[in-house]
């Protein structure tokens, strides 16, 4: 009977491989506004885990190249500019696309000339200022930092103002749907140049260590924000006329600075563990803990890539007073989050363990950690990208409360965990504070906005 049901399976694939073809391409082509929001995101989810494949390379490079002890300073550095950096440009990132189409959609050509240009001058400047207090702020610690990560700590400052520059770039041309361009200088070219300068240098006979691997990716930020610059300012002179600008700062500000709340209160929720157990625990510990980050990367990215191809859509739609369409295509994007990234869970967590055996055999030990970090992200993709909705429909400042509460109690949670939990007790306090947050923003978008934010259950 068995063998009967085996050879029928054989004989007639319920489903052909051509018919699954057929449906991938039925779902992602189409000229609709959903189809090409997919094709977007695909594209930039493609963009994203092909930056995973890269950086998870280069960070098992550095691991087995630079030792437990040297690879953990450098991790605790690097995350400073990664949150630093992506705060320091006052939200115009994320606000870019609630500004630009906006301008778009008023026919304010002179102001939207001046967002172009300026936007970028503004974060490039007052980055380079704060990059310099902060490298006199660690001069003035230095007695009590220790000694092998004070020269890493100045080059993650000197790394800053083309981090923020590359950051607001982003936000641009991912308003005028050029992710491509928007995200392949961070993602792509940045890893990639990473990689060849360290793999240059271990050629070359150098001792790889935190500095060395600082240095390599300060010039990779440099020359991947540069060649953005050139690249963008030619699309930006071939779309837009020629003509006057018109800065308005205050507005562009005003506009920004509760987005960057938002921003801030994420990056905090999405870093404290990583920087608390540095506190309290080894830096082979940290590196452990950050490679389990790492692995489950791919799950975030699902999230980020429907964030980046939605946010000005949302901004667009609400303008033209289209709350059908809206709250139609809000469902379609918590959808396209949610179910992608419960596979990609799955999926990750059957290959924990050889993936983080290529790291070096002593990571393996964070394999039980991975189901714990799991969770957060999971339940937070959930609702999809409903912080991006909140942020272009003029809600930053509710968003930035619920942000708040939720990092408070992520940070309150570390370190009642963290001393004696270690790495267990970081995933653990992140994963509760994401539930939190994710039940929070639910209902403030249902209150607010009336619409049934979750990939699941009824609407109305």
């Amino acid at each position: 009977m068995s063998a009967v049901a085996v050879m029928d399976v054989n004989a007639a694939p319920a489903v052909p491989p051509a018919g699954l073809i057929a449906r991938l391409r039925a779902k992602l082509g189409g000229g609709g506004e959903a189809a090409l929001t997919r094709r977007l995101a695909g594209t930039i989810f493609l963009i994203r885990v092909v930056s995973a494949g890269l950086a998870y390379f280069s960070q098992i490079l550095l691991a087995r190249w630079m030792g437990g002890s040297d690879y953990g300073i450098y991790v605790y550095v690097w995350t400073w500019v990664l949150l630093l950096g992506s705060m320091m440009d006052f939200g115009i990132a994320a606000s870019a696309q609630k500004i630009i189409p906006e301008y778009r959609a008023s026919g304010d050509q002179a102001r939207l000339r001046g967002f172009l240009s300026g936007s970028r001058w503004l974060t490039g400047v007052v980055s380079v200022v704060m990059s310099l207090g902060l490298a006199g702020l660690v001069k003035l610690l230095s007695p009590w930092i220790a000694p092998d990560s004070v020269v890493p700590l100045y080059l993650g400052c000197l790394t800053l103002p083309a981090f923020v520059v590359a950051n607001t770039q982003d936000g641009i041309a991912r308003s005028h749907d050029w992710m491509t361009l928007g995200l392949m200088p961070q993602f792509i070219v940045r890893q990639a140049l990473i990689i060849g300068f360290t793999a240059g240098a271990f050629a070359l006979g150098f001792q790889l260590g935190a500095t060395i691997a600082m240095l390599a990716s300060v010039g990779a930020v440099w020359v991947a924000m540069i060649g953005q610059m050139i690249v963008l300012n030619r699309r930006l002179h071939a779309h837009i006329e020629s003509g006057p600008k018109a800065y308005d700062y205050r507005g562009w500000l005003a506009t920004s600075l509760p987005i960057l709340l938002v921003e801030s209160f994420y990056l905090l929720l999405s870093y404290t563990d990583v920087l608390v157990l540095q506190q309290y625990r080894s830096s082979e510990e940290v590196g452990v803990y950050f490679a389990v980050v790492k692995t489950l990367a791919l799950v975030s990215f699902i999230h980020y890539a429907m964030s980046a191809t939605t946010a000005h859509r949302f901004t667009e739609y609400h303008q033209a007073g289209d709350n059908d369409r809206l709250a139609a295509y809000v469902s379609h994007a918590i959808k396209w989050t949610f179910w992608p990234s419960l596979a990609a869970t799955a999926i990750l967590l059957a290959l924990g363990k050889p993936l983080l055996w290529l790291f070096g055999p002593s990571f393996v030990a964070g394999y039980d950690i991975m189901f714990i970090a799991a969770i957060g992200l999971v339940v937070r993709s959930a609702i999809g990208p409903v912080e991006r909705l909140l942020n272009m429909l003029g809600h930053q400042k509710i968003c930035a409360l619920a942000y708040a509460v939720s990092f408070a109690l992520n940070l309150v949670l570390c370190v009642m965990l963290v001393p004696r939990y270690g790495g267990y007790g970081a995933a653990a306090a992140t994963s509760l504070a994401l539930t939190f947050e994710t039940v929070l923003l639910f209902w403030i978008v249902r209150t607010r906005l009336g619409l049934h934010v979750l990939a699941f259950g009824k609407r109305g």
